[in-house]
Order: C-alpha cells, then structure tokens, then sequence
C-alpha cells in the first residue's frame, strides 16, 4: 500500500532503514560529508564545477509554483522557501507561473540551466500529467532531478452539513443503490481531486456523478451550499470549514488520524482499507543538475523541516514533513504513475 512505501521512505530519511531492506544513517550530517567528498573527488579532473559547486549557492534562488497564489502547493513552498534563506544565506524567491494543469510552469523550469538555481514546487498531480496530456512540453520521465517531498497531506471526504449521509459506510450503500445519483465536485477534469474520487470509486465499487467547476474552491463552496453531495480535498484547505459546521467529513485517507481532527476515522477504519490516496509536495531540478548540489539542497530541505516552528506551519495544515532522499522520491513519483495510469484508464479518463 501506498502509506506502508511512504513510512518505508519516512524511516529511510530517518536513519532507521531503507526501503530495500538494509540499513544507514541518513542524517544531515551524512549527506552534507558525503556532498564534500563527492565534490573532493570530482575537484582533480573537474576543477572549475568543483569550485562553482564549492560556491554553491552564490545567489538568489528561484523556486516556480506551477499553480496559482494560495494553494497549499504554493503555501508550503513559501514556507520552506523562507527558511531555505535564511539557512543558506541567498535569497529563495517563489514565483507562480500556472496554468495548463501545471505543465507551463514545469516546462519553464524544464528550460533552465541545471545549476541549482531554477528549482520546480512539485505536486502530485506531477505524477497524472502523462495521463491528462497526449503530448507534454518536456520529457516527464527525464526532465527532472527530484530533491525531496516537502509535505505529506491526507486527502478527505466530506459532505455538506445537511447531506443525508451520517457516516461513509451510509454513503457507499446509498451509492451503490443508485448508480451515479450521488454527485461530487472538482476543479475540473484531470485534477488532483477527479483522480483521487475516481480512485475511491474504484476501491468503494461504486460509480458517483462528476461535476467539475472551475478551480476546487467553487467545488467546496458548491458542496456547502448543496450544488454538489460531496467533495474530496485536501484536509488542510478545508479545516475551516468543518470546524465551522460547514462540512461533515466522513473520512481522511492515510494510515493514521490527523491530530488536527482526532475525531475522523481513517477510510480503512470507515471500512474501506484498499483507498490510499495521500497528497505530496516538494521541490525538483532540471536533469543535469549536480548531484553534489541535488543533495545539498535535499540536507538543507530536511534541515527546514526539522525546525519546530517548521513543523507547528504544516499541522496547522493537516500536514506531515516529508524529507525523504532523492532516490525514495524518484521512486514514489514512479509509483503514483503506475498508480494513476491504472486509475485513468479504469475511469476512462480521455487525454487531451
């Protein structure tokens, strides 16, 4: 399951083991020592990249959103970007370049020089583009140096507080009864929370009628008022909402309960343990980036994260630190692939 890969990353970064069964110490120590001499080696027959990745980094750094102000995406990475300055000592400035379901954005980071200082905010939705898209404006496999999540956010599901539905079990069987009755809203087809209700369609073996609105606001204010049934969010974007009274979460994806709303059952504890839909965001370089630089980066990103104030900005987002090695993420971002392959092709969801 998808929580069991992403606690097997967790204690990878951790130093408590790896994914592949042995066991290190990956603390920042580590990784920092390991840079140096990684850069030692290479001074001898490279001598003017081992000085520049020596000066690493010289100047500002810039960080592209691919989404719009606001977003959690952009939230958390001003948060880590704000940080990063001041552990690194040069500016780390977010700029927001959406549009396209991310892919201007990615394309512009895809274009710039792989010397550290053009990185990409990344976000799930990463992982569906090649499903979204016949053609993408770079190489989705290759174009990218993944350094690290940043965050971890559990997906829920909610209802409007008038909605008939007392708990998810009521739902599924309601849905069940009546086929494609049920209705739910997204920011639109091909966006993170379309793929995620798809998933829970397919683990809940039920079919529910999709109305995609303009961005996922509109789909949460919809679900408020009683346009739509239900929404799938993410916890954080709608916490307000549902200690308002607003919202009636029925469940929160993840292998354990948020501390944000201890209250809310997991999906597995609401009875449907096959949904494992979790939300991730972190920063990436264009391929050629040095390694020596990829991991300076991915030290300083978990150094950010271990930070306690750090740590108190993401729980106020229903959020956990990621901090996971570049090769853990290459790997997670590998199996969100396959697993969103498998759910657009079961929804039937057509490319554009």
């Amino acid at each position: 399951m998808f929580d069991r890969h992403v606690q097997d990353f967790r204690n990878a970064a951790a130093g408590q083991g790896r994914p592949d069964g042995r066991h290190g110490t990956l603390s920042r120590r580590g990784l920092l020592t390991a840079a140096a001499a990684f850069g030692a080696a290479c001074g001898p027959a490279f001598p003017g990249t081992a000085r520049a990745q020596a000066a690493y980094p010289s100047r500002s750094i810039r960080v592209v959103v691919p989404w719009a102000p606001g977003g959690a995406v952009d939230t958390i990475a001003r948060r880590i970007a704000q940080r990063l300055s001041e552990q690194m000592g040069q500016p780390v400035v977010v700029e927001n370049k959406a549009g396209a379901t991310g892919t201007i954005g990615a394309a512009d980071v895809a274009r710039s020089a792989p010397d550290g200082y053009t990185l990409l905010a990344m976000d799930n939705t990463y992982a569906m583009l090649p499903f979204l898209f016949n053609r993408l404006p770079f190489d989705h496999a290759q174009a990218f140096v993944p350094i690290t999540v940043s965050a971890f956010s559990p997906v829920m599901l909610a209802v409007g507080r008038n909605a008939p539905y007392a708990d998810l079990k009521a739902l599924i069987e309601a849905a069940k009864r009546e086929p494609e009755k049920i209705t739910y809203g997204t920011g639109g087809i091909g966006s993170a929370p379309h793929f995620a209700t798809e998933a829970f369609q397919q683990a809940a073996g039920i079919r529910l009628y999709h109305i995609p609105y303009k961005g996922a606001g509109e789909a949460v204010t919809a679900a408020l008022s009683g346009q739509v049934d239900m929404v799938m969010v993410s916890l954080g974007s709608a916490l307000g909402n549902v200690r308002g009274g607003l919202l009636r979460p029925l469940a929160i994806s993840g292998d354990h309960r948020a501390a944000v709303l201890p209250e809310l059952p997991t999906f597995a504890e609401a009875g449907l343990p096959g949904f494992g839909v979790v939300n991730w965001s972190g920063l990436a370089a264009p391929k050629g980036t040095p390694p020596a630089i990829v991991e300076r980066l991915h030290a300083e990103v978990a150094r950010a994260l271990e930070v306690p104030e750090v740590k108190e900005f993401l729980a106020t987002l229903a959020s956990e630190p990621g901090g996971m090695p570049p090769a853990a993420f290459a790997t997670l971002i590998r199996q969100e692939a396959d697993r969103w392959q498998e759910v657009a092709a079961k929804a039937q969801i057509e490319r554009q």
